[in-house]
């Protein structure tokens, strides 16, 4: 019976994760085999027919490669952004607390809000970025009689009057920026704690052996740092690729399917075909199992630090 006592304790953690997480993978994938109404009837098997629909996809291509640049843009500059920040918040310097509290407010407000609010931010007609730029492209033509258009940033964002989400080429920057946004803090705060735990007197031993603080940073610092950064880089990566409210709440993936992932691709499906946007979930569930998999081993997470 002792044999048996540790099942009190593991069964129900067993338990849960087969009911939240193994039965809908099961249940996805056989739906995948599946033809579904939209209304959930299911009519007939038709493998691999919702897999074929989805790989000729005439759109099918640019969305999966959008996909992955959404992932690194938004991660790559998540990690670094947050390195650069946990590295200020771990000095001591005046205001540093209420720093720490402000960084968490991304973190803590609803995703799907923080969207809206940066929809209505870009509004063409009455959102306040737009005012500002349009404002400003006022003010640099009464002054100097430049058309704003001409100018670099103003130039490159359609100048004075552009719908900012209504173009693949403004929107995507605009959703990176959005999801970068609400994902440093919780990665600033995954650092701070690996920063922590770094003892101070490998610190003072460098300095005595007169390493610059460069060099510091790089020898100890980042290689000290890494098993914190491969979590939160690794957490990054599956939420990014996974992200919903950000790109619906802000362009539903439009124009077309410009702005759209896999993820959002997947729901579009979802309204006319369920089981063709099974199948492009499957295809999801892999994509995230190659993506990692990539990540662990190009970032060598389970080798010891020399």
């Amino acid at each position: 019976m002792k044999k048996l006592e540790p099942l009190a304790w593991v069964g129900p953690a067993v338990v849960l994760i087969a009911a939240v997480v193994i039965w809908p993978v099961i249940e996805m994938v056989r739906s995948s085999f599946l033809q579904i109404s939209r209304f959930g009837v299911v009519r007939e098997t038709n493998f691999p027919d919702n897999y074929t629909k989805v790989f000729n996809a005439k759109d099918f291509g640019d969305i999966m490669l959008r996909s992955v640049i959404w992932v690194v843009a938004v991660v790559a500059l998540t990690v670094l952004i947050s390195l650069l920040l946990a590295q200020l918040f771990n000095q001591r310097f005046p205001g540093r607390k209420l720093a720490r509290w402000a960084l968490i407010a991304p973190w803590a407000a609803s995703v799907l809000m923080t969207a809206i609010v940066f929809k209505w931010m870009l509004d063409p007609e009455v959102g306040v970025i737009n005012l500002i730029r349009r404002d400003l492209g006022v003010f640099l033509n009464n002054a100097f009689g430049v058309e704003p258009s001409s100018l670099g940033l103003l130039g490159a964002m359609g100048g004075t009057s552009a719908d900012q989400l209504g173009q693949a080429s403004t929107a995507m920057p605009w959703l990176i920026f959005v999801a970068v946004f609400v994902s440093v803090p919780f990665t600033t705060y995954a650092l701070l704690a690996g920063l922590a735990t770094i003892p101070a007197d490998i610190y003072e031993a460098a300095r005595m052996d007169g390493a610059t603080k460069l060099r510091t940073y790089w020898s100890i610092t980042l290689p000290l740092l890494r098993p914190a950064l491969t979590v939160a880089a690794l957490i990054n990566v599956m939420n990014v690729f996974n992200s919903f409210p950000i790109i619906w709440a802000m362009t539903k993936g439009q124009p077309g399917y410009d702005t759209a992932t896999s993820t959002i691709f997947m729901y579009i499906l979802k309204g006319s075909d369920i089981g063709a946007s099974a199948a492009m979930s499957v295809v999801n569930f892999g994509m995230v199992i190659v993506l990692t998999i990539i990540f662990l081993r190009v970032s060598r997470w389970n080798k010891e630090v020399a």
